[in-house]
């Protein structure tokens, strides 16, 4: 396929950046420029920018019992406008130094549903709002045995409070058609799964 963009990164530049707030996480005010389509720079863009870092969400599934394991925890950013503040996800997090997305993956699996994947297949990565923020989000489906899997996990000192679920391949299915799970990350990894689910099957040679 031929390219489609007509510029790079070595068509914009950031002329000068602020740190406005630092905690758990980082508001950074950007200056930029960067080339027009009919030619010549623009002016200077000022942006604020929200700076998380970056996070893997992976899903883990078990292919011999056709079962999901999806988590359920309270989510502050979901009060305004969802049916339920208690969302059903996959099982997500940032990555911190020095891990690899594949490390971060094991980790959050075990600290959020008591689980250990088998194995991992990288998805896709996508930005998960780039007009706002820098965070990218790489996609793992994880093979895992859901026979043993359930009850409340999380972190104590980062206030997590969560809640496993099994749920049948069909049933997802059903959930992510109807709305019911509706947080990007589980949506885009659900989705990813449905459409290479054969593919996967025949990569964990199970029949």
């Amino acid at each position: 396929m031929e390219k489609i963009q007509q510029f790079g990164k070595q068509d914009a530049e950031v002329l000068h950046t602020e740190t406005l707030f630092q905690g758990f996480f980082k508001m950074v005010k950007y200056q930029v420029r960067h080339r027009l389509y009919a030619g010549g720079w623009s002016d200077t863009v000022v942006r604020e920018i929200f700076e998380r870092g970056h996070a893997v969400a992976v899903l883990p599934y078990d292919p011999v019992l056709r079962e999901f394991v999806l988590i359920e925890q309270f989510r502050v950013g979901a009060m305004a406008t969802s049916e339920t503040p208690w969302l059903l996800e996959v099982v997500a997090g940032i990555i911190d130094p020095g891990e690899s997305p594949e490390q971060v993956c094991m980790r959050e699996a075990q600290e959020e549903a008591g689980l250990e994947l088998l194995s991992l297949h990288h998805a896709l990565s996508y930005l998960s709002s780039p007009g706002g923020t820098t965070e990218r989000l790489h996609i793992y489906i994880a093979r895992v045995d859901a026979s043993n899997a359930g009850g409340i996990h999380g972190l104590e000192y980062e206030n997590e409070d969560i809640l496993v679920h099994r749920i049948k391949e069909n049933d997802a299915r059903q959930l992510l058609e109807s709305g019911k799970i509706d947080n990007a990350a589980s949506v885009i990894a659900l989705q990813w799964f449905f459409l290479h689910r054969q593919n996967l099957i025949n990569e964990w040679k199970v029949d």
